[in-house]
C-alpha cells in the first residue's frame, strides 16, 4: 500500500505573521495618511470647524467629567494685528519664512547643546505645530512622528506660508477651551484680535509653549524676551 503523502503544515509561521502584521500596518498608515493630506487640500480653502486638539480636549472632559467651554472663532489674517502675527513668529519660530516646514539649523543647534549637557529650547515649528493641532493630537507615539514627518513638506507646499500662518493663529490653544486669536484677544484682554498692541501681543504669545498653565498677565519677563525679538527682526 503506497504510503499517504505527510500534509503540509499550515500553521502560520512567526516569519508570516510578521510580514502580515506589518503590511497591515503599513496599509493602515497609508490610508491615514491619505487623509490627511486630503484634509489639508481642504483647509487650504476652507476653515476647519474644529481640529484633533479640541477633540481631544472635548474627550478627555467628557471621560473625566470635568467642565468644558470652548471658545473658537475663526478670523481672516487680516483681521490679526500684524503685532499678535510678529510675536507669535518671533516666540515660536523666527526662521519661520526662511524654511521649509522642518528648521534644521535650529535643530542642529539643540542636537549640539544637548551633546554639551546644555537644556534644549525645542525646534518644532509652525508648520509642524500646525499638522499635529489639526490632524495627529497631542499624543506622543513613533507612528505620529512618522506621519508628521511626512506630512509637514505636503503642508508646506499646499497651503504656503500666509495660510499656515493664518490657521495657526485660528486653531492653537490660548487656555483651557480658547482657541484662536480671536477667542485669546477677547478673553484675556477684552478686544478683536486687529487691536492688540505689541505688549499685549508679547504677553499672549509667551503663553503659548504651555497655554493649560500660563496667563498673560504673568509673562512679563517671558514678553520682554519676545518684544527684543521682535526689534531684532525689523518688527
Amino acid at each position: 500500500m503506497p504510503a499517504q503523502p505527510a500534509l503540509r503544515n499550515k500553521t502560520p509561521t512567526r516569519s508570516g505573521l510578521l510580514r502580515s502584521l506589518v503590511l497591515v500596518l503599513g496599509l493602515g498608515f497609508a490610508l491615514v495618511w491619505s487623509f490627511a493630506v486630503l484634509m489639508l487640500l481642504v483647509v487650504r480653502w476652507i476653515d476647519p470647524p474644529t481640529t484633533a486638539v479640541h477633540i481631544e480636549r472635548r474627550l478627555q472632559a467628557w471621560i473625566h467629567h470635568t467642565p468644558y467651554h470652548e471658545r473658537y472663532r475663526f478670523v481672516p489674517l487680516n483681521q490679526i494685528s500684524p503685532n499678535l502675527q510678529h510675536a507669535v513668529v518671533a516666540a515660536e519660530d523666527a526662521r519661520f519664512y526662511q524654511h521649509h516646514g522642518f528648521d534644521w539649523h535650529q535643530i542642529q543647534i539643540d542636537a549640539e547643546d544637548d551633546m554639551e549637557g546644555g537644556r534644549m529650547r525645542g525646534a518644532s515649528t509652525i508648520t509642524q505645530q500646525l499638522v499635529k493641532n489639526l490632524l495627529l493630537g497631542t499624543s506622543r507615539s513613533i507612528f505620529r512622528k512618522g506621519a508628521e514627518f511626512t506630512l509637514v513638506p505636503v503642508a508646506e507646499l499646499i497651503l504656503g506660508k500666509q495660510r499656515i500662518l493664518e490657521l495657526y493663529l485660528n486653531v492653537i490653544e490660548w487656555g483651557p477651551g480658547i482657541y484662536g486669536a480671536d477667542a485669546a484677544c477677547r478673553t484675556y484682554d477684552r478686544t478683536a484680535p486687529r487691536n492688540v498692541g505689541r505688549e499685549q501681543a508679547a504677553r499672549l504669545a509667551a503663553i503659548l509653549p504651555a497655554p493649560l498653565k500660563r496667563r498673560p498677565d504673568r509673562m512679563n519677563r517671558y514678553s520682554a524676551v519676545i518684544l527684543e525679538r521682535m526689534r531684532e527682526m525689523g518688527w
